[in-house]
């Protein structure tokens, strides 16, 4: 399945595996308040750019009821902020305005209350031909940058999400008590897939190494997990599937998970300390296998809330759960 990434200075692009895309470009660092826009577009001929703007939260003063759009001091209207994420939709009236000056270094300002947010333009011609590239756009008609002339017929469709029907799993949460044998064979077969530098705590013997936990997972199938690493904000947990008696002969899931439930591994990872950007995963029990069901983060690290701006996939899939 195709996607992609790419940044280049305060912009950055993320697209999915269905070829939906989502360019996000940011205030410049240091310079005043902060706020991120993002547009969307999914896959195929004819489709409109979705473009929504995100405010910083600031305790010391809430965001206003609506702001002032203008585009080189210009008037473009009004528009109304949802009170409860701090984030408006551009209207189809400032859609015309606004890619236009993103292309050419324009200074995108909104404004309320006494306060101007702007969108820097530095990196948004990249990014947004990058975007044009990805979708087949390039020459076209529907092309961001620059204007093409062919027909829209022959951009890339959009693709279908992965179904994952989700498997059975064990209902008993609990993990199962190993004998010192048990303990060091699944711990041999663990060893035998991870790289050497994400082996030291597998390793380990301290307390402070982590310790190894198994726990039912299927009919025929345990599901092992120990700490694989230790940085300065984060951590690694790594899973494997093992049988339920030996030859125990563990398959990875992952080296970075933070957690498991009911047949479904997460990974989440901070940017830096204070969480204001984050990468998560998603690997969920088929009744075969762990298949990964989710990849995404949520922009760069430019102090917006707690787990960042936005939702930025790489990887989208749709999960039924068995009946």
């Amino acid at each position: 399945m195709p996607s992609t990434t790419f940044s280049h200075k305060d912009w950055e692009l993320v697209c999915d595996n269905t070829r939906t895309c989502r360019a996000a470009g940011y205030n410049e660092e240091d310079d005043g308040p902060n706020a991120t826009i993002l547009l969307t577009r999914a896959a195929g001929p004819h489709r409109p750019v979705k473009v929504e703007l995100q405010l910083a939260e600031d305790e010391r003063q809430p965001a206003p009821d609506q702001l002032a759009m203008s585009i080189d001091g210009r008037a473009v209207g009004m528009a109304r902020i949802e009170p409860t994420s701090s984030t408006l939709t551009l209207t189809d009236a400032q859609m015309p305005a606004l890619l236009p000056a993103l292309l050419k270094d324009g200074r995108i300002a909104w404004s309320g209350q006494g306060t101007t947010w702007t969108i820097s333009t530095a990196g948004s011609n990249a990014v947004l031909l990058k975007m044009d590239e990805f979708q087949g756009r390039l020459d076209t008609l529907g092309v961001l940058v620059p204007k093409g002339s062919k027909p829209e017929s022959n951009v890339l469709p959009p693709l279908r999400a992965p179904e994952i029907e989700a498997g059975p799993v064990s209902q008993d949460k609990n993990p199962i008590k190993l004998t010192p044998a048990q303990t060091r064979e699944i711990k041999t077969a663990l060893r035998q897939t991870v790289k050497e530098g994400d082996r030291e705590l597998l390793d380990a013997a301290s307390e402070s190494a982590g310790k190894l936990e198994v726990r039912p997972l299927a009919k025929d199938k345990l599901l092992a997990s120990h700490t694989c690493w230790i940085a300065a904000y984060n951590t690694g947990e790594g899973y494997w599937v093992v049988n339920k008696k030996p030859p125990y002969s563990a398959v990875p899931v992952t080296t970075s998970a933070t957690d498991y439930d009911d047949g479904v591994i997460t990974s989440f990872q901070k940017g830096r300390g204070i969480a204001d950007c984050v990468a998560t995963a998603t690997w969920t029990w088929d009744g075969r296998a762990f298949a990964q069901t989710s990849d995404k983060t949520s922009g760069m690290c430019r102090q917006f809330t707690p787990g960042g701006a936005w939702d930025l996939p790489t990887l989208v899939t749709n999960v039924r759960k068995s009946r």
